[in-house]
């Protein structure tokens, strides 16, 4: 299995969901939880299937079931949000937590002051803390809060009560490291994230079983009867889906008649809510609902794909999103490696998709463009940023003394200068990658075909694009990647690596090289190189000034030769060889169909062909541009 490189991941990223019981031993959950199912856990991790994609718990509550199987690839949610800051916090800052719940006593004086701390006022770390403490110093650990939200549970006056375990602390906090952790409501998490092949398990709030039982009030909104009923409706769309569930609930007529027909089992518990001792018995019903044989169709393309800004890419798969999800719905799992990212298109639909995204490019400019807009979750450019970096003086007139007379007028030039001095000047590197992307939009837009071989306006036929200032191009920019920036509550990271230094797992692993033919080249470097250098500031490159363009010397690349296409297809194939990979290629290219069928066919025991009618709007064969030839099948190579 290959890890991240801890020094160019700023995230863990790990694979496979199954259980490993004699390699990874469970732990204690670190809440007491009104709930709470330790005491069924004998029969509950049995029932967790040997091998699924990603383990879902949108009740996680005290979470005893994911602590004892500890998945490593796993979306936790709940609707309460200080139970999730708690996981947060523990996951990301278990240090924190441990030294701020260490400065409180356990007297009831003490108990009173710390519950009536306003937790949005605290830090993560801090209000994780209080949770924690009031959880192991109120009456029966329970959680319960009013109408208005506030925790109202008394003081529960034990004495001596073990606040702190800092090696379970830490344990929960490894056992989280790989984990996604949400503040959404259940519908939310499993409609977004839940996929073919995954398993769910559901504790909700249970039904009452007495006339005045209300053990329902974890958050201010309740669960009530109706919401029972749409559980249960969910329920039988996750077997359709081709999910594996689990569910809990308590034993009651009611609850029966909501999942008729599917594998019941009863099971005597004690309660640990009840003031009296002799009455904390009770029946929990667990329901066992295995995936649906009929798995349905795949959804549409979520409408997030297209506010990804279009760009004139050699070779972008914009045009082929649908095909590629078509295939990729398919598959199994939640994370996704784009090892070329180029244009940033399929990685942005991926996250559109509610993958976790990791996108590479050996470019630099490439992973600018979805470092700003799929590592990117949160952060735009102000108005007020937008003004910084568009009016003043540029600091240093690279731009206009490098390449005068080339690409752009003297006054497009100095505004270059400047956006890129500025940009130096912004004190946030994830803004710094908005502003910059923005200028590498802003400067193929302004390009026709929006490539650099060529310099003037040989190809200028009047269009808006070739009529606006580049200062006009870089403000339209600006509004269309912040209009795409959205959190799919995943993690993603952009890498700008050459592919044989990637060192990331992935359940999907897509690959679309730069497609080799003996009739033309397929340098990137030659055509891009000036938004190549942007990305860069064109640092570590010597600019060649004897060429008319000012380019600088292309990178090397296995796929520049047959033979070296053939090498590096290999290589990739088998360093996934325990992912799925979908490849594309185009029919006019080498190696040809029948050779990457063979080389894919050495790692993977299930290959299959998909060809996509397409035309590109431009190609890497000048004799076919604007010809009928340009029309080729794409083929979509799925190995499994």
């Amino acid at each position: 299995m290959l890890m991240p490189v801890a020094s160019q991941l700023p995230l863990r990223i790990a694979r496979g969901g199954s259980l490993k019981q004699n390699t990874r031993p469970g732990i204690a959950p670190i809440l007491k939880w009104a709930g709470g199912k330790s005491q069924l856990l004998d029969l509950l991790v049995p029932m967790v299937p040997k091998d699924y994609g990603t383990y879902i718990e949108p009740f996680v509550g005290g979470g005893a079931l994911f602590f004892a199987v500890i998945p490593e690839r796993a979306i936790i949610a709940d609707s309460n949000p200080d139970l999730i800051a708690f996981y947060l916090a523990v996951r990301d800052d278990v240090d924190g937590v441990i030294a701020a719940v260490q400065r409180w006593k356990t007297d009831e004086k003490s108990f009173y002051r710390v519950r009536d701390l306003d937790p949005l006022k605290l830090s993560l770390a801090v209000r994780a803390a209080r949770t924690l403490y009031l959880n192991r110093t109120c009456f029966n650990g329970l959680y319960r809060v009013n109408k208005s939200g506030t925790f109202n549970v008394p003081y529960g006056g034990y004495k001596n009560p073990r606040i702190c375990d800092e090696a379970g602390l830490r344990a929960a906090s490894r056992a989280l490291a790989t984990a996604t952790i949400l503040n959404e409501d259940y519908l939310t998490v499993l409609k977004r994230h839940a996929k073919a092949g995954d398993f769910v398990f559901l504790d909700p709030p249970y039904a009452p079983v007495g006339k005045f039982a209300d053990f329902k009030r974890y958050t201010k909104e309740q669960f009530h009867r109706h919401d029972h009923e749409t559980l249960a409706a969910e329920v039988r769309r996750l077997q359709a889906l081709g999910c594996s569930v689990v569910l809990t609930n308590s034993d009651t007529p009611y609850t029966r008649k909501l999942y008729a027909g599917f594998d019941l089992a009863t099971v005597k518990t004690r309660r640990s809510i009840n003031c009296h001792g002799d009455k904390r018995q009770g029946e929990d019903l667990i329901v066992r609902i295995e995936p649906s044989q009929e798995v349905l169709l795949p959804d549409d393309l979520s409408p997030r794909v297209e506010d990804y800004p279009s760009t004139r890419f050699m070779g972008s798969k914009e045009k082929l999103l649908a095909d590629i999800w078509a295939v990729a719905s398919r598959l199994p799992g939640s994370r996704v490696l784009d090892l070329f990212s180029g244009s940033g298109a399929v990685s942005y639909m991926f996250k559109a998709q509610g993958k976790a995204v990791v996108s590479n490019d050996y470019m630099a400019f490439s992973s600018t463009l979805t470092r700003a807009m799929v590592e990117n979750n949160s952060t735009r450019l102000s108005t007020s940023d937008v003004d910084f970096l568009t009016h003043g003086r540029a600091t240093n007139r690279f731009v206009r003394d490098t390449f005068r007379g080339l690409y752009f007028s003297d006054a497009d030039n100095l505004f270059i200068d400047l956006v890129r001095s500025r940009i130096a000047e912004l004190n946030d590197e994830m803004k710094q990658s908005v502003a910059r992307a923005a200028l590498i939009r802003a400067c193929m837009k302004k390009r026709a075909r929006g490539i650099f071989t060529y310099v003037g306006v040989r190809y200028d036929d009047g269009r808006r694009d070739m009529q606006l200032s580049l200062r006009q191009h870089y403000k339209e920019a600006v509004q269309l990647i912040n209009d795409s920036i959205f959190d799919n509550g995943q993690r993603h990271v952009a890498l700008n690596l050459d592919v044989s230094q990637v060192e990331v797992d992935a359940d999907i692993v897509y690959v679309d090289p730069p497609y080799y033919s003996p009739l033309s080249d397929n340098d990137y470097v030659r055509r891009y190189h000036f938004v190549e250098g942007l990305a860069r500031d064109w640092g570590g490159v010597e600019i060649q000034g004897h060429t008319k363009t000012k380019k600088f010397k292309t990178y090397g690349s296995p796929f520049s030769t047959l033979e070296g296409a053939k090498r590096g297809f290999d290589d990739i194939f088998r360093r996934y060889a325990n992912s799925a990979i979908i490849v594309s290629y185009s029919s006019n290219s080498l190696p040809n169909r029948e050779t990457i069928l063979r080389l894919l066919r050495k790692y993977k025991a299930h290959v299959e062909v998909v060809p996509v009618e397409h035309r590109y709007s431009f190609g890497n064969q000048g004799h076919k541009i604007g010809n009928a030839n340009n029309k080729v099948s794409e083929y979509l190579f799925v190995a499994t």
